[in-house]
């Protein structure tokens, strides 16, 4: 399929649109993604629709904790993704062309077999996640566009990092996203993920803006992000520039991909974390990969109300009806 936005430039160049690498990339040649390639001055996606990834996941694993808690997203995947993480999870798909000679693997399945699943499993949102979102925005966006006439939710799990002439493709059709604000430091940003901080911050800013319901996650790593400073530093920019009721999620790192020399992030650096979100006035502060803690929980913001219980992926206790807290009626941040 050919990809949704791009320029043509001389020599059978092209220019891909779709994320802030902004790729040149010569003909009988892939951008960064490894999903894109110029074949004769046409820059074609390889993944419409070759989905390697679907499932049917509690909306709290995204994690999304103030999207409909308790429902179910259908979730799906392509291989490929626009960063390059030393960290990746799911690293045998999101790295699938670029560690393994360009391979594609996914079987055909249209957006309306998609749509089809979703509501068939009894799902009330369709998830595209997994890998990057961006790298299959045309799988996606044909997809959520027909979602959204079945009465179905749309959520990105993003690193934040496409264009903004594709978010505003999106948006209309968007409702949620969970973009991961990998750190609060270009360079680490330049070293672990071969990206820039800076668009990430301006994809979460705009999509607030948008109206698009917005919840942040960032995994700890020992050593490298978890620094006091970097921690209050975030933390301020999400509660000034993004707003005090945006969710932020401070999620636990196990060894992984090309990090298996690190340690798990000890608990004490999670509380750290949280007490910086806390501090900084955020109202919904979430310590995850770590199931037990009171943290996991939704807080009334003005009565301290238990509104959400919950333990790992699962609700124990939900006092919400419409977001209002049974104790005081303030409206907490979502949509229910």
């Amino acid at each position: 399929m050919e990809t949704l936005i791009y320029e043509q430039l001389d020599d059978q160049r092209v220019k891909c649109q779709i994320c802030h690498h902004f790729c040149v990339i010569k003909e009988g040649k892939r951008g960064i993604c490894g999903v894109r390639e110029n074949k004769g001055g046409r820059l074609l996606s390889l993944v419409y629709p070759r989905v390697i990834a679907r499932s049917v996941d509690p909306i709290e694993k995204k994690p999304l904790f103030h999207l409909k808690p308790g429902s179910f997203a259908y979730s799906i995947a392509t291989v490929g993704c626009n960063f390059k993480c030393a960290f990746c999870q799911n690293a045998d798909i999101a790295h699938m062309p670029s560690d393994n000679k360009g391979m594609i693997q996914g079987s055909g399945f249209s957006p309306e077999a998609i749509v089809n699943e979703a509501l068939g499993t009894g799902c009330d949102s369709i998830a595209y996640t997994y890998t990057e979102p961006t790298v299959f925005v045309e799988l996606a966006l044909e997809t959520a566009m027909l979602a959204r006439k079945q009465g179905l939710l749309n959520v990105f799990v993003t690193n934040g990092y496409m264009s903004p002439q594709v978010l505003d493709m999106l948006a209309p059709v968007l409702d949620a996203a969970n973009v991961d604000l990998k750190a609060f430091d270009d360079r680490f940003y330049k070293t672990y993920c071969k990206a820039r901080l800076e668009p990430v911050k301006e994809t979460i800013k705009r999509m607030k803006d948008l109206g698009i319901l917005v919840e942040i996650t960032t995994l700890l790593i020992p050593g490298l992000n978890d620094g006091q400073s970097d921690l209050e530093a975030m933390a301020h920019f999400i509660a000034t520039d993004i707003g005090r009721e945006t969710p932020w999620h401070i999620s636990r790192f196990h060894p992984c991909y090309q990090m298996m020399d690190r340690s798990p992030t000890p608990l004490s650096s999670l509380e750290r974390a949280y007490e910086a979100g806390r501090q900084a006035g955020l109202r919904y502060v979430y310590i995850g990969n770590v199931p037990g803690q009171s943290s996991e929980n939704t807080y009334c913001h003005s009565c301290n109300a238990v509104l959400v219980k919950r333990y790992a992926y699962q609700i124990e206790t939900y006092f919400q009806e419409g977001g209002k807290c049974p104790n005081c009626d303030t409206i907490a941040y979502g949509i229910y």
